[in-house]
C-alpha cells in the first residue's frame, strides 16, 4: 500500500490553522487568524482578533463606523498580536501564517518579536497607507513576506464518520 497523495502541504496545514483560529473571532465583519511556527515546524503561538481578556464581548462595540470610541478599533487586539502574546517560547526566526496581510501596528510587533517571515493569504487592504507602512517596516527590517496561493477552495473537517 502506498501513502495517500491528498494530504495537506505544510503551508496548507498552517494556513488552515490560521483560518480555523479566525473562526473563534466574534467580529461580525472580519475574522482574522494567525499561527506562528518555529524552525522545526512546531506551533508556538496562535491567535485571532478579539477584545482583550476579561472584556465582555457583549459590552464592547463591534461597529466599524461612527465615533471612534464607539467602534471596535480602539479595543480589538489583532490576531497577529494575540498570537505573539500567546506564544510559548522565543519567536526568534519564527514564521507567522496570517489570513490577512498585517497592519502597521502588527508589523511593528512582528519585527520586534523576532519573526523573520510572514506568510499571508489575503491582501485586500494593500492600497491602505497602514498596509503600505507595513511593507516598508518589513522591508526595512529584512522580514520576508510571501503571498500564499492555495489551489484548494476548502479544507473539510469532519468530526467522526
Amino acid at each position: 500500500m502506498n501513502k495517500r497523495d491528498d494530504y495537506l502541504s505544510w503551508d496548507e496545514y498552517f494556513m488552515g490553522i490560521a483560518f480555523l483560529s479566525g473562526m473563534r473571532s466574534k467580529d461580525p465583519s472580519t475574522q482574522v487568524g494567525a499561527c506562528i511556527i518555529d524552525e522545526d515546524k512546531k506551533i508556538i503561538g496562535i491567535g485571532y482578533n478579539g477584545f482583550p481578556m476579561g472584556s465582555s464581548d457583549d459590552n464592547m462595540p463591534w461597529n466599524k463606523e461612527g465615533d471612534f470610541l464607539n467602534t471596535k478599533y480602539p479595543y480589538v487586539v489583532h490576531a497577529e498580536l494575540n498570537a505573539i502574546l500567546n506564544s510559548i517560547k522565543s519567536l526568534k526566526n519564527a514564521i507567522i501564517y496570517v489570513t490577512h496581510f498585517p497592519c502597521n501596528e502588527c508589523a511593528k510587533a512582528i519585527v520586534q518579536s523576532g519573526i523573520k517571515k510572514v506568510i499571508y493569504f489575503s491582501d485586500k487592504h494593500k492600497s491602505l497607507d497602514a498596509t503600505k507602512a507595513s511593507r516598508k517596516i518589513f522591508e526595512n527590517a529584512g522580514v520576508e513576506t510571501v503571498h500564499l496561493e492555495i489551489d484548494k477552495k476548502e479544507i473539510l473537517i469532519r468530526f467522526g464518520d
